[in-house]
C-alpha cells in the first residue's frame, strides 16, 4: 500500500521543492516558529499556480493558544473563503474551548463553509486532555483528517498512542502522525502505526545572501529565532524520505 506523504512548508520554494522531490500533498503556513499561522494570499496564488499537487492552507490568524474571539472567528472564515476561491484543495484548522476540550460548534461551523474542500484538525489535538474524547468530537464536525504527534513533541515518542487512534477511529477518519518523522524513522513509524497520511518537513538551513549582517538585534524579539538562516525543504532529503517510505 502507498502511503500518502504530505511535506509541510512556509515558502514557495519550498512548495517547488516538496513537488519535485515526489510529495503528494503540502501544507502551506507563515511563521513556523509559531507553530505555523495563515499565510498570504499572493503566496497562496503563487503556490496555487505553480504546483500540480494537492495544496491545503492553514487556517490560523495568530500564534499562541487555540481559544480565538469572534474577531479572529471572522477572519478565519474569510480566509477560508478566500483560500476556496483560490482554488485550495484543503484547509487545516483547530480550534478549543478555555478547558481545552475540542470546540466542535465553531469547528463544525468551519467544515461547513469549507466545502467541497477537504478539511484537516491540527496539532490543537495534542493540547486536548482526554484524547479519545477529542477523536470523536472531531469525527462528529465532519473532518476528514487529523494531525496529531500522539499528545508528544516528537511522533516516535507517541508512536503508541498514534497508533491507539488509529484503531480507535476505525476508518471514519485520516489518522496522519506528524512532528519529528524524518528519513531514519519514517519506516518505523508507518509500520508502527499503520498510518496511511505522513507529515513531515524534510528541511535544510539555507544562508542568507547578506552580505552586512546588524549584530544584536532580532526582529523576533528572541535571540532564538535566526535572523540570517532559514529552512527550506531539500529535495534530496524528502527523496530519502519518500523512498525509506515507499520501499520499507
Amino acid at each position: 500500500m502507498k502511503q500518502f506523504l504530505e511535506v509541510c512548508i512556509d515558502s514557495f520554494d519550498s512548495a517547488v521543492n516538496s513537488q519535485t522531490a515526489g510529495a503528494d500533498r503540502v501544507e502551506l503556513c507563515d511563521n513556523l516558529y509559531e507553530g505555523g499561522t495563515t499565510p498570504s494570499m499572493g503566496v497562496i496564488n503563487l503556490v496555487r499556480e505553480n504546483l500540480s499537487i494537492k495544496l491545503h492552507v492553514i487556517i490560523r490568524p495568530r500564534g499562541g493558544d487555540f481559544l480565538y474571539s469572534g474577531a479572529e472567528f471572522d477572519i478565519m472564515k474569510a480566509d477560508i473563503l478566500k483560500a476556496k476561491e483560490a482554488g485550495v484543495d484543503g484547509v487545516v484548522i483547530g480550534l478549543l474551548l478555555p478547558d481545552g476540550q475540542v470546540d466542535t460548534k465553531r469547528t463544525r461551523e468551519l467544515v461547513e463553509l469549507a466545502r467541497p474542500m477537504s478539511v484537516t484538525f491540527h496539532r490543537a489535538f495534542d493540547m486536548t486532555p482526554e484524547p479519545f474524547i477529542a477523536l470523536d468530537e472531531i469525527i462528529a464536525t465532519g473532518a476528514d483528517r487529523l494531525l496529531t504527534s500522539g499528545q508528544k513533541n516528537m511522533v516516535p515518542d507517541g508512536v503508541k498512542l498514534v497508533k491507539d487512534l488509529i484503531d480507535h477511529a476505525d476508518g471514519r477518519i485520516i489518522i496522519m502522525p506528524g512532528a519529528g518523522i524524518d528519513e531514519d524513522n519514517i519506516a518505523e513509524v508507518a509500520e508502527k502505526t499503520g498510518a496511511t497520511d505522513l507529515h513531515v518537513t524534510g528541511t535544510e538551513i539555507v544562508e542568507s545572501r547578506m552580505t552586512f549582517r546588524k549584530e544584536g538585534i532580532y526582529m523576533g524579539g528572541l535571540p532564538e529565532i535566526p535572523e540570517f538562516t532559514r529552512l527550506v525543504a531539500n529535495v534530496e532529503k524528502l527523496r530519502r524520505i519518500r523512498n525509506n517510505l515507499d520501499n520499507r
